[in-house]
């Protein structure tokens, strides 16, 4: 536990995010190969399969995606009103809001495990609805927390501020030190977490969700031992 103590909280909160990240490749991996092509944590993904979709193109999804779409910005609003009354990166409120990501991975990783590896309509579109709050109320409570670089849904603008802040550009990230490995580790965790989410597809639907359940809560414990061993006496 000392050990655990000793690690700076700035150091501490990126890798919890970066594991964060991984997980939310995880998830998007089963949303978009397991739940009818819809993105529950990369929201422009859905956005673009939406604008897609209203000029015609065939056999795109649009009930997921804007289900998808409602719950995120649903959690998201939730994630903000609640951190309205924190007032440190990590606290008690924030280990509740991971927790309930946590929960509702593992709760819907149980559901697609029971119903089978094709769940239906009637299944699917809850599930990818919740999926889309608890990848909100992720993102919500990750942007309070406030890693720079590691939004833990989206490496967009991450692999943006790479390319344009490296040798071959502005040179700004050597300068401020440590940007560009940062972004780095975002782009290859929400990589890896999609492989990871790919590969456990071939096993069950459920299996991704159910691994990002259990790490989502993985990073709540630790978070929340690290910022009790530093509150102020």
């Amino acid at each position: 536990m000392s050990r655990l103590h000793a690690v700076p909280p700035a150091t501490l909160h990126l890798v919890l995010m970066l594991v964060l990240t991984f997980t939310t490749g995880i998830v998007d991996a089963v949303g978009y190969l397991g739940l009818d092509r819809v993105f529950t944590g990369n929201m422009t993904g859905n956005v673009v399969i939406l604008g897609m979709a209203l000029t015609g193109a065939d056999d795109l999804p649009v009930v997921g995606p804007i289900l998808a779409l409602l719950g995120f910005m649903g959690g998201a609003a939730i994630g903000g009103r609640v951190l309205k009354r924190a007032s440190q990166p990590w606290t008690g409120l924030t280990g509740w809001l991971f927790a309930t990501v946590a929960v509702l991975c593992i709760g819907l990783a149980v559901v697609l495990l029971v119903v089978g590896e094709e769940p239906t309509p009637a299944v699917g579109l809850p599930v990818t609805t919740l999926l889309g709050a608890a990848m909100g109320l992720q993102a919500a409570t990750a942007r309070f927390i406030a890693v720079k670089d590691v939004t833990t849904v989206v490496v967009t603008s991450t692999i943006t501020g790479l390319a344009a802040d490296s040798v071959l550009g502005s040179g700004k990230a050597r300068a401020a030190g440590g940007g560009s490995g940062r972004r780095a580790w975002a782009v290859v965790a929400i990589l890896a977490g999609a492989a990871v989410g790919a590969a456990l597809l071939r096993w069950h639907t459920g299996a991704g969700l159910l691994l990002a359940g259990v790490l989502i809560a993985a990073v709540t414990v630790v978070g929340h031992l690290h910022a009790r061993g530093h509150q102020p006496a």
